[in-house]
């Protein structure tokens, strides 16, 4: 099985590279993918030394999966040429996600809608994927009317140069700016750029990926989305109404048995989901759940999750491992 990651140099090819390791991925041959300028470079994986090739190269020797990371633009023009040649391609960015073509996929929800005929494989954004690992069970169980969401979300979601002005902040130091204001001991209400509606495309990826995943467009939803100087993970305040009415013992019981989440909901003792703790684990943790006291059929609950790893790297790992256990990718 030979397998490629391409970005493999930025921070999330960086931890897919962990995560393939740490999964002890059945791979055989592994190919470390960047831009030109990265050609050459040397990474570790598994104790052993790779040098970085070009995407031309990559494409050439036929991988069987590529898992991208390299941003949409090279999303757009790369991927299908990976997929001519038989490629099956997982792609982190946001180039393909709302194509209605693909299939946007969380392995514990929807992979059984894949079938060897998709060679471009949509990985949601990081912040729908903790939402909806959450959402999935009790959207079947209850019926999802309305969501409204605020995001809490990491700098690392911004990459590289958001963790170094943070640094550079802390230590008052001057240096280039990822963001148009401070992020040490702030909160800036601005994720990604806005769109026309006033909404900026990170909020709208919750609406619209939301919907996709749970297969049902009939769900209202409408969010904020605020970067603050946190590096662990994205935590999210989400406001649920139902169709039915619920127990919240049973929503509790109900996600306490959802692969892949842990309730840590316990205010005896103040337990309760923070990225401190979600940094370098692959589960989403929810918690604070409470029922909404101001309307009926409403329910209240804190998400938290690692957005490199179950947000990014480990759900395309896992959607890989997926293909590979169900022979819808074959060497």
């Amino acid at each position: 099985m030979k397998i490629a990651v391409v970005g493999a140099t930025g921070m999330v090819g960086n931890v897919m590279l962990e995560v393939l390791a740490e999964r002890n991925f059945p791979l055989t041959e592994l190919l470390v993918v960047a831009s030109d300028k990265s050609i050459g470079k040397k990474l570790n994986y598994k104790n052993k030394e790779y040098g970085v090739i070009g995407l031309e190269q990559a494409v050439n020797e036929k991988p069987d999966i590529a898992i991208f990371s390299a941003g949409g633009e090279t999303s757009k023009k790369w991927a299908p040429k990976f997929a001519a040649v038989g490629t099956t391609v997982i792609d982190n960015s946001s180039a393909w996600r709302m194509d209605e073509t693909k299939k946007l996929i969380v392995p514990e929800i929807n992979a059984n809608i894949l079938t060897k005929e998709d060679k471009i494989i949509p990985n949601p954004n990081c912040s729908t994927v903790q939402l909806v690992m959450a959402l999935a069970p009790l959207h079947k169980k209850y019926g999802i009317k309305r969501l409204v969401i605020s995001t809490y979300q990491s700098i690392t979601g911004t990459g590289v140069k958001a963790v170094k002005q943070l640094e550079n902040e802390e230590n008052g130091v001057k240096g280039k700016m990822a963001y148009h204001y401070p992020i040490y001991q702030n909160a800036i209400p601005h994720c990604d750029v806005f769109e026309e509606n006033g909404y900026t495309k990170e909020e709208m990826k919750l609406v619209r990926e939301t919907q996709k995943i749970l297969n049902d467009k009939t769900i209202a939803v409408t969010a904020t989305a605020v970067r603050i100087p946190v590096v662990g993970g994205h935590s999210e305040s989400v406001n649920i109404e139902f169709e039915n009415d619920f127990d919240e013992t049973a929503i509790r019981k109900l996600l306490h048995e959802t692969d892949g989440v842990i309730v840590q909901d316990n205010t005896d003792i103040n337990s309760y989901p923070m990225p401190i703790y979600a940094k370098g684990k692959d589960a989403v943790f929810v918690g604070r759940i409470r029922r909404d006291l101001s309307q009926p059929k409403t329910l209240n609950m804190w998400i938290v999750s690692d957005n490199l790893r179950k947000g990014a790297a480990t759900n395309a790992v896992q959607i890989a491992e997926y293909l590979m256990e169900n022979e819808l990718v074959k060497p």
